[in-house]
């Protein structure tokens, strides 16, 4: 299916509530990997109900399809054709298909099975007539059983449907019984297409009849954002562990906390891309309980922290971004980041979902909540607060090298399947979030949780926990919680040897496709045509001569 039509209909398999008690959702777990499985399985339940809502509507158009399912391709598993006598009536003697009455949707007698794409392609078509009559592009994979003879029955069914060819090529099949495998690209109607898939389906010819997308991406894909801007779609929240919610909560009693929490909340359910972050005036209590975190890792800083980390810090503090008495307001830490690495921050309600969090991170975007934990409990908190962002993930991002490591985490994300964001996100939680690495020997800390807790810190560098050496490959099935200090933490040779692990491992991720961030339209480009990569090669080869010719001076003037 194009993916055009697999955006336009993205809300069709969107999780429409957020996660929360009411919903099913545990309130008192905060884990990434159990978002990302929660997060699975409401889509599920959404796809299912979205795909029986369209068999009714079918069947009420007359279209007899019993047999509508979550199709995982097109075609049956085992490649034999749908109707089950291996005939059908819309074939001539001479085994030709017949031109078929386009308009007629209850032409079929037999039972068809309706997929996934073909619910997508005529949810998109029963728009409006304008909707059914638009061009559509595709391209389809046929088996075919008997030979190179069948071409012309294909180009005749095309042309019976008004499409028109783009693209063909054969190859040899390697599958048993099929001789041929065509690589159709076809441009024709919504309506005229869904015909002729049905038609191509219904024929022994085929044994199989595959709609392959453009841009690589499937509309079983989960769709992903392309620009910042759609980051406006992406904020389903995961309300656990809320002072509303859970008797826990330091907050929980706290009437006055609650409603400042909303009222906080509501600003950043309201903005949108491009707007300016809205300024939050911060309470003397909450002034006060940044402070004394604020002292904690300055007291720590220098003796537990990564260089990294401390040299961004002492840019901040340079810059009178960072200020004892007084929360920094995120737009001068959105313009600061932009200055320095690229990196903007983006105001959040609360605690995101996996994939939708990661995938801010590919745009350079930061998503920060801006609320301050309870005052009872300044120096630990199980849910993400504007100190632990700012003291935590700050610093780092204003390093290009850990900038350019956390946006390669977000671009992994995108349209990876729902397992390997639980992976990505696993891997996320024990570096970006609980990171220690080694500096001269010396344990250092580099995680934003342990950065910004100071209870969670001295845990780490205690004899309490388990040390493991970083490697992707475990460290990305490791069950964790977050009730309390983490019993395991992993430890890496340094920043940059955690970073080429990471690079090696997500090398080997089964996302069918290579994704990209475009610097100067501020777009994710999927590389999936000989077209996209050779302006990418021009590109890189303009880089490599400047970089050739800053060299030649540089050994130039070193001689002089």
């Amino acid at each position: 299916m194009a993916v055009a039509a697999a955006q336009k209909n993205r809300e069709m398999f969107a999780i429409k509530k957020s996660y929360s008690i009411e919903n099913g959702y545990p309130s008192r777990r905060r884990s990434l990997v159990d978002d990302a499985r929660f997060e699975t399985l409401v889509v599920k339940q959404n796809k299912q109900s979205v795909l029986e809502e369209a068999r009714a509507r079918a069947n009420d158009s007359g279209l007899d399809s019993e047999y509508l399912q979550d199709g995982v391709h097109i075609g049956n598993d085992d490649n034999s054709p749908t109707v089950e006598d291996g005939t059908y009536q819309d074939e001539t003697k001479n085994g030709q298909l017949a031109d078929a009455d386009i308009g007629d949707a209850a032409k079929f007698d037999e039972d068809y099975t309706l997929t996934e794409e073909e619910v997508i392609l005529q949810n998109a078509a029963s728009e409006s007539h304008e909707a059914e009559q638009a061009i559509q592009q595709a391209a389809f994979l046929l088996r075919m059983r008997d030979g190179m003879g069948s071409l012309a029955r294909i180009l005749k069914t095309i042309d019976n449907y008004k499409g028109c060819v783009q693209h063909l090529e054969t190859r040899p099949s390697q599958m048993t019984g099929v001789q041929f495998d065509a690589l159709v690209k076809v441009s024709m109607s919504r309506i005229n297409l869904l015909q002729l898939i049905r038609s191509l389906r219904q024929s022994t010819a085929f044994a199989g009849v595959n709609l392959v997308s453009e841009n690589n991406i499937s509309s079983k894909t989960p769709w992903f954002p392309c620009h910042a801007s759609d980051l406006d779609n992406c904020n389903h929240l995961m309300t656990k562990y809320e002072p509303e919610l859970d008797m826990n909560h330091p907050g929980f009693a706290d009437k006055v906390y609650r409603e400042r929490r909303k009222e906080i909340a509501e600003i950043a359910f309201a903005y949108k891309y491009g707007d300016p972050i809205p300024h939050i005036t911060y309470t003397e209590t909450e002034n006060a309980t940044w402070h004394r975190v604020f002292k904690t890792v300055l007291d720590l800083m220098d003796k537990h922290a990564c260089s990294e980390y401390i040299a961004a810090f002492g840019k901040l503090v340079a810059a009178k971004i960072f200020v004892p008495h007084q929360i920094p307001q995120l737009e001068d830490v959105s313009n600061f980041l932009r200055k320095h690495t690229g990196f903007t921050v983006r105001p959040a309600a609360g605690l995101l979902t996996s994939r939708d969090f990661l995938a801010s991170l590919a745009f350079r975007v930061f998503q920060s909540t801006q609320y301050v934990r309870h005052a009872t409990r300044p120096f630990h908190t199980p849910e993400p607060d504007c100190i632990h962002e700012l003291l935590g993930h700050i610093p780092l991002l204003a390093d290009p090298s850990f900038a350019q490591f956390s946006q390669e985490i977000g671009l992994a994300s995108l349209g990876a399947s729902d397992t390997e964001i639980e992976k990505l996100s696993t891997v996320y939680w024990f570096t970006v979030e609980f990171g220690l690495c080694k500096e001269n020997q010396e344990l250092k800390a580099y995680g934003a949780a342990l950065l910004s807790s100071t209870s969670e810190l001295l845990h780490a560098i205690s004899d309490k926990p388990e040390l493991r050496p970083f490697e992707p490959a475990s460290t990305a099935v490791q069950p964790y919680q977050d009730q309390d200090v983490q019993p395991i933490y992993y430890v890496a040779e340094s920043l940059e040897d955690a970073k080429e692990k990471f690079r090696r491992w997500v090398s080997t991720m089964s996302r069918p496709f290579e994704v990209r961030f475009n610097p100067h339209t501020e777009r994710v480009e999927v590389l999936d045509s000989v077209d996209k990569l050779e302006t990418l090669i021009g590109q890189l080869n303009t880089e490599m001569l400047h970089l050739t010719n800053a060299v030649k001076k540089l050994k130039g003037s070193h001689f002089e």
